[in-house]
């Protein structure tokens, strides 16, 4: 079919490649033979490296693709509404409340589904859906594999194997602990979050739950939505960023630290508050300047520009550009 296409075609899409991986072996002679450009997705690596699949090595580029981001969003994004359904271009199609939350909820069952059980990745679905309720009640918290395989009666290295299955679909990632010459002691574990804010109250079961401002809840989302909105800008725009969490046994915390090659550590705090103080920042501010040469930013809902000490605060929107400067024009 391919061979017999006009010169005018130039691309050829194959979607959900993982389902047939035979298939890549034929695109591996096309892109020989052939001018065609070859534009493959897929939402599951593993059953592509399990199968023992041509994954084209020095032949093809990959990329990352996310649900929508606030840049992609422009005009039509509303904060409120991205913290309590998320960005999934479906979502922004539906009417209403009602609308919204079953699809969500058909989302989650339609992963279950599709890419868990009819792919055979665990031999009992039971444990695994209890699994992903647990762990999405503990989205962007240090992962502690005992505490979730008692919850789920499970053994540790389920659980392990859980999350790792949740990374290769796709659906998570560790935020790991950063390593460094630091002199504090550090905690070593991961933390680990869900790839969309509204897929996360949906497997924890909580779209029913309004996000309200100045609660915990409310802080939790905002926070995990400033960490998705950053990685995946670093993915389209910076791949060699590397991205980590400081937590010290005084549980002072940096939310994100970011290595950037050629540039200083960037520290980031992210505020929910709408109004940046001083006392806000004090942990973090003593934290940052301990370890020395590094840029130190908060990321909140506060319009204005502050200067607290060494550490700036910025409208979070503005933060992000900031970080991601040279690749934005003056449209953004």
């Amino acid at each position: 079919m391919v061979m017999a296409l006009p010169d005018s075609i130039t691309h050829v899409v194959i979607d959900e490649v993982q389902k047939v991986p035979k298939l890549l072996d034929v695109v591996h002679l096309l892109m020989g033979e052939t001018k065609k450009i070859f534009v493959m997705t897929g939402s599951s690596a593993r059953k592509l490296k399990r199968g023992g699949a041509n994954l084209l090595a020095g032949r093809a580029f990959v990329y990352h693709f996310f649900p929508l981001s606030f840049l992609e969003l422009g005009k039509a994004f509303d904060l409120n509404f991205v913290l309590e359904w998320g960005s999934l271009p479906e979502i922004f199609h539906l009417d209403n409340e009602k609308e919204r939350a079953q699809f969500l909820q058909a989302y989650a069952n339609t992963y279950l589904k599709e890419e868990v059980w009819d792919e055979h990745f665990v031999r009992e679905l039971d444990p695994f859906r209890k699994f992903l309720e647990v762990a999405a009640q503990s989205n962007g918290k240090i992962v502690n594999y005992s505490n979730i395989a008692r919850d789920v009666g499970i053994e540790d290295k389920t659980v392990a194997s859980f999350f790792s299955l949740l990374e290769d679909t796709l659906i998570g990632f560790f935020l790991e602990s950063f390593h460094h010459s630091f002199r504090k002691r550090l905690s070593e574990r991961p933390k680990f979050y869900f790839f969309d804010p509204g897929v996360v109250r949906a497997l924890s079961r909580r779209l029913s739950i309004p996000l309200l401002e100045k609660t915990p809840g409310f802080g939790d989302a905002f926070e995990h939505f400033i960490i998705l909105e950053i990685l995946r800008l670093a993915s389209y725009f910076e791949p060699e960023y590397r991205f980590s969490y400081i937590r010290t046994p005084s549980d002072v915390e940096v939310d994100l630290v970011v290595e950037r090659p050629g540039l200083p550590i960037l520290f980031i705090e992210i505020k929910s508050t709408d109004e940046i103080e001083r006392a806000d920042l004090s942990g973090f501010t003593r934290l940052s300047r301990e370890f020395g040469d590094c840029e130190a930013i908060c990321l909140s809902r506060d319009r204005f520009l502050k200067k607290i000490d060494h550490v700036t605060s910025y409208f979070w929107q503005d933060g992000i550009k900031m970080i991601f400067q040279k690749h934005l024009n003056d449209s953004v």
